[in-house]
């Protein structure tokens, strides 16, 4: 039996309700299937829910990251530090609004961005520092914060996989000016189909986030600045309020599951688990790091278990990026991580039984495997 990294079946409890919505809001009389009545409702939840002044969803967690450059005014001639180990929108984000990327080292145990390898490429020309939330680990938010004050510069979360983790009693989103989620589906707050979310403190930087996603208009057909077309779609709105009621109890799976796995792992030879605990940590992906880590996710593979690579290239050498970094310039821990980081399954539908045999065969590779 095959344990698939990615399962086919996330939503296939909810198969009902999602067809009687799609029924529902689709044959409705007010014909309305963006920024309606039920995407109003889903950012009320999430607002009260979080105790932001502000959430404006939006097309998707990288129209996320966009949408609050823009709202900052981060343009051409600005610079803005983001870690050198993640996603693309980290940096194409940056790009599309005008500015330049800085990119900044990651600590070599948790992959997440080094906070003093930040505040070294703050110049005068930096508008904003961008750390992001990495597989388990939140990124040292109170140090950020301290850096962006001292500094002068703008802080944004990108939080996007970090939905429900909670640092120091601080949601994820709500250190920085503004954050950011991704509802994409294999995130812990996933739907079927792309979406994301804004989350803030500030309710003006909220209204002009508001404004910006919808063509830059706050009143129907008065376009107060130019904007882009990021609307959030009311059956998804509709089906993400429902599914938000076990939202906890998906990430207290989860979070058990890499409980078990990192005991299971500690002290395992060439097998470097992730930090443990519950405080600052987001379990939407659960990663090792490996010397063999390709040997492993084969022999992973031959026992039907599934894994996946994040991210096989920094981004300052991604064939996009790399004119955009200083010619000769590393970023060694970055470096590492792309060369031995394997993501194992974590989702919460995973039986015991699974999670077991998961662990056991990474257990079988690292002691017994040559």
């Amino acid at each position: 039996m095959q344990i698939p990294f990615f399962p086919p079946d996330l939503f296939e409890g909810d198969r009902k309700v999602m067809l009687d919505l799609i029924r529902e809001i689709g044959t409705a009389p007010e014909q309305k299937f963006i920024l309606g009545e039920h995407t109003r409702a889903f950012e009320d939840l999430l607002r009260a829910e979080l105790g932001a002044a502000d959430v404006v969803a939006c097309g998707s967690g990288t129209a996320a990251l966009g949408l609050v450059l823009r709202a900052m005014d981060v343009g051409t001639c600005d610079e803005v530090v983001v870690p050198a180990f993640g996603c693309a929108p980290l940096a194409s984000a940056v790009l599309e609004v005008g500015a330049q990327p800085v990119f900044a080292d990651v600590d070599p145990r948790t992959m997440v961005v080094d906070p003093g390898e930040v505040e070294a490429r703050i110049t005068h020309r930096t508008k904003a520092i961008m750390p992001a939330h990495m597989f388990s680990v939140m990124a040292d938010m109170p140090r950020f914060a301290g850096i962006a004050a001292a500094r002068g510069v703008r802080l944004l979360e990108d939080s996007a996989v970090a939905q429900g983790a909670v640092l120091d009693g601080t949601p994820a989103g709500l250190w920085g000016e503004a954050g950011v989620y991704s509802f994409v589906q294999v995130k812990s707050f996933g739907m079927p189909g792309e979406g994301g979310a804004v989350v803030t403190r500030d309710p003006e930087l909220g209204r002009r986030v508001r404004m910006l996603r919808n063509h830059g208009q706050r009143e129907r057909f008065v376009h107060e600045v130019v904007g882009v077309n990021s609307r959030f779609d009311e059956f998804q709105a509709a089906f993400q309020s429902y599914r938000y009621t076990g939202l906890a109890e998906r990430l207290e799976r989860r979070a058990r599951i890499a409980e078990h796995y990192t005991e299971r792992f500690a002290g395992l030879p060439g097998l470097e688990p992730p930090p443990p605990g519950r405080n600052g940590r987001c379990y939407y992906v659960y990663c090792v790091q490996s010397d063999r880590r390709d040997e492993l996710r084969g022999f992973l593979a031959e026992k039907g278990i599934g894994s996946h690579v994040y991210y096989p290239q920094p981004l300052p050498s991604q064939p996009a990026f790399a004119r955009h970094a200083p010619v000769g310039e590393r970023w060694p821990n970055a470096e590492r991580a792309c060369a031995r980081i394997l993501a194992l399954p974590i989702y919460p539908h995973l039986t015991d039984a699974e999670v077991e045999r998961v662990a056991d065969a990474v257990e079988e590779f690292s002691t017994h495997v040559r």
